[in-house]
């Protein structure tokens, strides 16, 4: 993948992720400013998603622990643990939330 591949790549994703909170009509503000999406949830923690354009990587921070997502087979897949992403932002934002969600892209 090239450095023009990924921008678009994580900028969809980004940008899906937007869609999939604003779906679920759930108590999460978020805000995206170039490359960063912060997700701030009723109890005042954060998840916080950002580009990671040098190394072509997505990285997630919440409240419990950070992951690396690299695009491979046409999915962001973390680096640690293998988990496809919308499954591992579902259960991050359920944690966070204290309530279940289920994200997914449209």
């Amino acid at each position: 993948m090239n450095d023009s591949q990924y921008n678009l790549a994580a900028d969809d994703i980004l940008l899906a992720i937007e869609e999939a909170i604003e779906e679920t009509g759930c108590d999460i503000d978020f805000e995206g400013i170039g490359g960063l999406l912060t997700l701030t949830f009723k109890n005042a923690t954060k998840i916080i998603i950002n580009k990671q354009a040098p190394l072509h990587e997505i990285w997630v921070a919440t409240k419990f622990n950070g992951h690396h997502f690299h695009f491979e087979n046409d999915q962001w897949l973390d680096k640690r643990g293998g988990d496809e992403l919308w499954k591992f932002l579902s259960d991050a934002v359920s944690k966070q939330a204290e309530e279940t969600i289920v994200l997914s892209a449209q």
